[in-house]
């Protein structure tokens, strides 16, 4: 354990650090594919009984219009949060008809890409720009490849926690500066040992033979409706399919805020001449925002991102210039289906561990021969994490698996510790615990138990997903809401339709002038003469 680490945990053991901790917060975000009985894409619109997905605050939709999204409010206790998560389920089976929800990171049978419908949020403004956006997202990546379902998980420390450190360690910088640059530390962290994260919690080793975003990715054949490959973890975060020449090698620059902030700016303000070719309009309809290499900051995907919670029309990287980085969200969790929620209490106790760990560890600027390193052994644990003697790469030698992700759990455990002593019980303890007993044991992972799974319905993924999406909808519709909490989530849905009216209606100008006004706040970014951005390996795809 490094000398910094060990100041930081012996500042927080206290009974104060114990309070500070345990204010900690943590969120779900969750993707699902609404499906029919069959197990096929429906082609609904959004329920109506759900709300406006441009305005409800916890219910909205992805990419396609059947890809819903669900979202918790940032709790400080995951029971708290897995409970409001499991009640916001429970509503939404409850205006689902007949419908279910897919129990897979990876899409079931869809229809042909043209017949896939992009989100609708309405007439407004704001409405078409987030639409359009999408029809962007159709004209360069195809529209499949946006069905594809994830977790993210959203982590923060109480400011007080980031005070308290910077007032030990006599940091000059200023309380904002000393919080994001500590986050965007934990980044670089993240990137170095998110790996572990695929081979723990990677569950989607195979897919549907009908999905057509493959490309030249080596599949095997499992059976006659199913490919996967024998020893992969994720194919969601893998580059399968990933023929992006815009987005492809480019990474950003995280050693620290501003050079982040500055890359992804320099992307979202220099065209890329396919995209010009392509044009905004055809037919007089727009068909994307512009014709740049990103549209907006969004459309950069990445396994972890800073965040802040931006104000009304506010872009993300002016929110993170002007008041900092406020929390991460960590999106390469693929959706467990084994688990009704799509994630269990002991993955997000574990994560906070290991979050915790990436925060309070010492985390030196990223080089690009490291860059390189981290991006390969995310690569290699993806698409074969459970082949025996895999090895990976730490600073030019290489070492096993098994044996970094054994040394990293052992440095985890102090900080599982120290987290069940700030908020009671044992709860860390056991989540770390089970996640040794995967690596001794790797048929315990999720990925081995999908293939075996997958194997008990005669080598199927389409029927396994199937049977596990059912039962997940018998698991929420047995369990009918209270009168009480239905009336409340009823009244949010009632809620969102009223306000989406109120924004339609509250419209002035045309949505040119308005989406010059958008593009407007882009260009007073930091941007330098050429895209800053690192070129590294085939960057890792996530829905």
């Amino acid at each position: 354990m490094n000398s910094l680490l060990t100041r930081r945990m012996a500042l927080l053991a206290g009974a104060d650090g114990h309070a500070l901790l345990a204010q900690g917060l943590r969120g779900i975000e969750r993707e699902a594919l609404r499906v029919d009985g069959r197990g096929h894409l429906a082609a609904t619109a959004h329920p109506l009984a759900l709300g406006a997905a441009l305005t409800h605050p916890t219910i909205t939709t992805d990419y396609a219009e059947a890809l819903i999204e669900l979202i918790t409010p940032p709790e400080q206790d995951t029971a708290a949060m897995l409970d409001g998560y499991d009640a916001l389920h429970r509503f939404v089976f409850s205006g689902l008809g007949d419908e279910m929800l897919w129990s897979h990171s990876m899409p079931c049978r869809l229809p042909a890409d043209p017949d896939i419908p992009i989100a609708w949020y309405g007439n407004s403004h704001i409405g078409m720009l987030k639409h359009v956006y999408r029809r962007g997202l159709a004209l360069r990546y195809g529209k499949s490849m946006q069905c594809i379902a994830g977790i993210h998980y959203n982590y923060s420390l109480p400011p007080a926690l980031w005070e308290r450190l910077r007032a030990d360690e006599g940091d000059g910088r200023t309380a904002m500066q000393f919080q994001s640059e500590s986050y965007v530390g934990l980044i670089r962290n993240f990137r170095r040992y998110g790996w572990l994260l695929m081979y723990l919690f990677g569950a989607a080793p195979a897919l549907s033979a009908h999905f057509p975003g493959r490309g030249d990715f080596p599949l095997e054949r499992l059976s006659a409706d199913t490919l996967y490959l024998p020893y992969a973890t994720s194919l969601r975060m893998s580059d399968m399919g990933y023929q992006n020449d815009a987005q492809a090698g480019l990474t950003p620059d995280y050693n620290t805020l501003d050079s982040y902030i500055t890359s992804l700016a320099a992307a979202m303000n220099h065209p890329y001449l396919p995209y010009v070719e392509l044009g905004t309009r055809r037919e007089g309809q727009w068909v994307q925002i512009n014709t740049n290499r990103l549209q907006i900051e969004n459309e950069y995907y990445s396994a972890i991102r800073p965040k802040r919670v931006a104000h009304s029309g506010e872009r993300p990287l002016h929110a993170l210039a002007q008041r900092g980085v406020q929390y991460v969200e960590v999106r390469c969790l693929d959706v467990d289906p084994f688990e009704p929620l799509g994630i269990g209490a002991p993955a997000c106790h574990f994560l906070d561990a290991f979050l915790l760990f990436c925060g309070l560890q010492d985390s030196p600027l990223t080089g690009h021969a490291e860059s390189r390193e981290n991006t390969e052994n995310f690569a290699r644990t993806v698409k074969e994490g459970r082949r025996p003697g895999l090895l990976l790469e730490r600073h030019g030698e290489q070492l096993s698996l098994q044996a970094w992700a054994g040394e990293l759990l052992d440095r985890i455990a102090p900080m599982a510790a120290l987290l069940d002593q700030a908020r009671g019980g044992d709860d860390c303890a056991t989540a770390l615990a089970a996640q040794r007993a995967k690596l001794a044991d790797v048929a315990l992972t999720p990925s081995a138990r999908v293939l075996a799974a997958i194997r008990a319905e005669q080598g199927s993924f389409d029927a396994f997903a199937l049977r596990q999406s059912a039962a997940h909808a018998a698991h929420f519709r047995g369990r009918p809401l209270a009168p009480a909490a239905l009336a409340r989530f009823t009244a949010q849905a009632d809620a969102s339709l009223a306000e989406q009216e109120r924004v339609e209606r509250a419209d002035s100008g045309d949505f040119g002038q308005f989406v010059q006004r958008y593009q407007a706040g882009a260009r007073y970014l930091p941007v330098p003469d050429e895209p800053a951005m690192e070129t590294v390996l085939p960057q890792q795809r996530v829905a």
